[in-house]
C-alpha cells in the first residue's frame, strides 16, 4: 500500500480540503474516491506524456549506429525525473563530454539553469 501513497497524494490535492476533512464519513469517502479517480487520471496523463516523449526521442535516434549510446541515454532520461551528464556517462560507459553531446543531440530540457553541474529531464 505504501507504493500507492504518492499517487493518492496527487489525487488528494485535487479535492478541496473541506471535503477531505469533513466530519461526515460519506463526504470523506466520496472525497477519497474522487481523489483516487484524479490520481488515476494524472497517472494516465503522465504515461501518455512519457510515451510521446519516448517516441520523439526514438525518432531522433533512428538511423544511428547500432553501437550508439543514445538508447541508453533515452532509457535513463525516461526512468529518472532528472539526470546529470555524470549519470549518463556512467550508465552508457562513455565520457562526460560524450554524455553532453548525447544530451544536446536528444534535445533534453535543461532543468537547473546553470552553466556548470547541469541536469536534464523530460517535462
Amino acid at each position: 500500500v505504501r507504493s500507492h501513497l504518492l499517487a493518492f497524494a496527487v489525487g488528494l490535492r485535487e479535492v478541496p480540503r473541506e471535503r477531505r476533512r469533513a466530519s461526515d464519513r460519506t463526504v470523506r469517502l466520496v472525497a477519497f474516491l474522487d481523489a483516487m479517480g484524479a490520481a488515476a487520471a494524472a497517472g494516465m496523463k503522465d504515461i501518455d506524456r512519457l510515451t510521446l516523449a519516448k517516441r520523439q526521442l526514438e525518432r531522433k535516434a533512428a538511423g544511428k549506429r547500432t553501437t550508439s549510446s543514445i538508447p541508453v541515454a533515452i532509457d535513463l532520461l525516461l526512468s529518472r525525473p532528472i539526470v546529470s551528464a555524470h549519470m549518463i556517462a556512467k550508465a552508457a560507459k562513455i565520457t562526460p563530454r560524450g554524455a553532453l553531446n548525447l544530451v544536446s543531440e536528444l534535445g533534453a530540457r535543461e532543468m537547473t539553469g546553470r552553466g556548470r553541474y547541469r541536469a536534464w529531464g523530460i517535462l
